[in-house]
């Protein structure tokens, strides 16, 4: 089955403005997609990873990509295509928090 991995953005204030029914409907589609085996995990500090034509690695602390609201988390999940993956974030956290769930398919996986 295709795969997809999914970048989840949203803050704080974004989080609380739903009504908790539909934040806690958002937690258990999150435990839906961990039961059907996505990986799932809430995002730390990022480090950026060079090494120009593998002579010398060169790192610096913080993230290559911006984003207006932080990066919440990220997850690998399965799906037969791309509606069917965007059909399962519709409902997470971020998504029905005034974030984003950003979905990118991964080529060349079984």
């Amino acid at each position: 089955m295709p795969k997809f991995v999914t970048i989840a953005c949203g803050d704080r204030a974004g989080s609380d403005r739903p009504p908790q029914p539909l934040r806690d409907a958002a937690h258990v589609q999150d435990a839906k997609l961990r039961s059907e085996g996505a990986v799932m995990g809430i995002a730390g500090t990022p480090v950026q990873v060079r090494n120009p034509e593998a002579r010398s690695v060169e790192t610096r602390d913080g993230p290559f990509m911006s984003s207006a609201l932080p990066i919440a988390g990220f997850a690998i999940i399965e799906a037969t295509d791309l509606a069917g993956a965007i059909e399962k974030v519709s409902l997470v956290p971020c998504a029905v928090a005034y974030g984003v769930v950003e979905v990118w398919p991964l080529k060349g996986t079984p």
